[in-house]
C-alpha cells in the first residue's frame, strides 16, 4: 500500500497528502501544511476546497467515549427490508449515534452508539427500538478495549507523508501535555504513529480526561466545524480568545476531545467497507486485536463482549478484495475461529454527519 498510493482511485499523491497531514493535525494552518509539503498556501487551500466538494471531506472534533471511560455499543438491527433506510436515516439524527451504515442487503443496520448520558442507553434499548415493529432483531455488543482507529487514522497506512513531516505536523500541545514527563514525549503513541505522541501514550501521562459543562459551546462548535477559527469559538463560548486557546489544547492534549478527517473512500480507490464479527479463543483476543492493527485493511478494531469478541471495520478495494483479505491475512491469523462478514451497501452516517442520498 505505501508505494502505490499515488496510483488508484480520483485523488493524486498531494491529495493523499493533503488528507494525511490533516489527519494527524486536523486544525493546522493552510501555510503551514504547505511549508510542510512543499507547496503554497493557496494550492493547499485550492486542493482542500476541492475535497470538501468532491470527496466529501469534513475536518471534525470527535468526543473521545474511551478516554472520558464512557460506554459504547455497537448495535446490529435486522429490519424488514422496507424500513431499513427510514430507521437508520432516523438513527443518524441522533446526536449519540456515528458510524451508521446498511447491510446484508439492505435489511441490516449496524450503528456505533456513545450514549453521553447515562439513560441515553436505556432509551434506546429498552424503550424506542423494541416499539419498532419492523425492528425484528436487536444485538448490542458493548465495545471493551479499542486497538485501532479513534485519534489514530486509517490513511496513515498509505505512508504518504514520511516521519519527518509527521513530526513536523504533530500538534504542539502533546509536546506539552504533562509538565516534568517529556521524556515520553516523542514516543509511538498506537500503531503506526511513527513520531507522535498520541492520546493512548498520554493515557499514561498525569492528564485528566474530562469534558466539563462549560466546555459544551466550545466541543459543540468544533463537532460541526473542526477547523474553526479561535474568534469564532470565542463568540460562541463567550471566553477571550487566550482562554479558548488554553482550554481547546488542555481538552485535545488529555485526549478528551481529538480532531478527526471524513472522507469518501471510494475516491481512494477502496469503494468497499465491510463490518467483521470475529470469535477467538478467549486468551488469544489480545493477540489477534494488536495483529488485527497492523493489517492495511482495518480502519478500526475493538474488543467486544457480546456473540463475537473482536469487531473491526475492513476497508478494500472490491468485492475480490475482501474475499483475499478473509481467505488471506485474516484467515491465517492464529486465534481467529470463526468470522462472519456484513458488507455495507450504504454508509448513513460517520462521524457527525448524516450522508442523505448515499
Amino acid at each position: 500500500m505505501e508505494t502505490e498510493f499515488h496510483t488508484h482511485g480520483k485523488l493524486d499523491a498531494l491529495d493523499f497528502q493533503l488528507l494525511s497531514a490533516l489527519e494527524v493535525d486536523g486544525r493546522a494552518s493552510f501555510s503551514r501544511i504547505g511549508g510542510i509539503l512543499g507547496v503554497s498556501d493557496q494550492t493547499v487551500a485550492r486542493r482542500f476546497r476541492r475535497l470538501s466538494a468532491e470527496a466529501g471531506l469534513r475536518v471534525v472534533a470527535v468526543r473521545d467515549a474511551e478516554r472520558l471511560g464512557q460506554d459504547q455499543w455497537m448495535l446490529r438491527l435486522r429490519c424488514a427490508p422496507d424500513s431499513a433506510t427510514v430507521i437508520a436515516d432516523a438513527l443518524a439524527k441522533r446526536p449519540d449515534t456515528y458510524w451508521i451504515g446498511l447491510g446484508s442487503g439492505g435489511t441490516e443496520i449496524v450503528c456505533m452508539t456513545r450514549p453521553r448520558h447515562p439513560g441515553d442507553h436505556d432509551d434506546l434499548l429498552l424503550g424506542k427500538l423494541p416499539r419498532t415493529p419492523s425492528v425484528v432483531e436487536i444485538r448490542a455488543q458493548q465495545l471493551l478495549h479499542r486497538f485501532y482507529g479513534g485519534p489514530t487514522g486509517w490513511l496513515r497506512k498509505f505512508g504518504a507523508l514520511d516521519k519527518e513531516q509527521i513530526a513536523a505536523l504533530t500538534p504542539r500541545h502533546y509536546a506539552n501535555a504533562s509538565a516534568g514527563q517529556v521524556g515520553q514525549v516523542g514516543q509511538v503513541g498506537q500503531v503506526g504513529q511513527v513520531g507522535q505522541v498520541g492520546p493512548a501514550a498520554l493515557a499514561g501521562l498525569a492528564v485528566p480526561a474530562r469534558i466539563e459543562p462549560e466546555d459544551e459551546p466550545l466541543v459543540a462548535v468544533l463537532e460541526r466545524d473542526g477547523r474553526a477559527t479561535y474568534p469564532e469559538l470565542q463568540r460562541a463560548t463567550g471566553r477571550s480568545e487566550s482562554a479558548v486557546k488554553r482550554r481547546l489544547a488542555a481538552l485535545l492534549a488529555s485526549g478528551a476531545v481529538y480532531i478527526d478527517v471524513e472522507y469518501h473512500s471510494e475516491l481512494l480507490g477502496y469503494p468497499l467497507a465491510a463490518v467483521l464479527w470475529i470469535t477467538t479463543a478467549p486468551s488469544a483476543m489480545h493477540a489477534v486485536g494488536q495483529a488485527l492493527a497492523t493489517h492495511d485493511e482495518i480502519a478500526f478494531a475493538s474488543a467486544t463482549a457480546g456473540p463475537s469478541h473482536i469487531v473491526v471495520t475492513a476497508v478494500v478495494r472490491g468485492t475480490a478484495g475482501l474475499y483475499a483479505y478473509l481467505s488471506g491475512p485474516l484467515g491465517r491469523l492464529e486465534g481467529v475461529q470463526h468470522v462472519e462478514a456484513t458488507p455495507f451497501m450504504r454508509r448513513v452516517k460517520q462521524l457527525t454527519y448524516q450522508h442523505a442520498g448515499r
